[in-house]
């Protein structure tokens, strides 16, 4: 059974892509600052049970390497980048980058929370396409991982 600290910690990250979901979309469609769009998040939500440092992490880090995660992506696609979905756009490159960056999150855990990130804002099987595509990333990834998982 997990620890309740182990517990808080997975609900605090669970609201940080949440957030940073939102805000990465935000970030996608309309262009604006970076810090302005943090600004706003932590002005209009309660951050008080958010891991904040993961929140900045996925919002500061994804964009500042987004041309290497859409590269990384592109050959696991049906499709050309531009036809993605914004939000399904969002959640693989938020997926993508914790695989590669974030080895400290299980891989299983990465694909879980962008699927459900993926019911609750994406199109009605968008989520059946994360998981795809994910699935697909980390074989690549995390192949040492996957596999002794099989």
């Amino acid at each position: 059974m997990s620890s309740p600290n182990r517990n808080t910690l997975a609900a605090e990250r669970r609201k940080a892509r949440h957030y940073g979901m939102q805000a990465l979309y935000q970030w996608l469609m309309a262009g604006a600052s970076l810090h302005d769009i943090e600004a706003e998040f932590r002005a209009e939500y309660d951050f008080s049970h958010v891991d904040l440092d993961y929140f900045q992490a996925l919002l500061h880090e994804i964009p500042a390497c987004v041309d290497e995660l859409d590269a990384s992506l592109a050959p696991m696609l049906d499709r050309d980048l531009k036809d993605l979905d914004p939000i399904e756009h969002t959640l693989l490159r938020m997926g993508c980058y914790e695989l590669v960056q974030r080895v400290d999150v299980p891989y299983k855990v990465v694909i879980n929370e962008e699927v459900a990130l993926a019911k609750k804002f994406g199109a009605t099987d968008s989520h059946k396409y994360v998981n795809g595509v994910l699935d697909k990333a980390a074989r690549q990834f995390r192949k040492a991982e996957v596999n002794a998982a099989s």
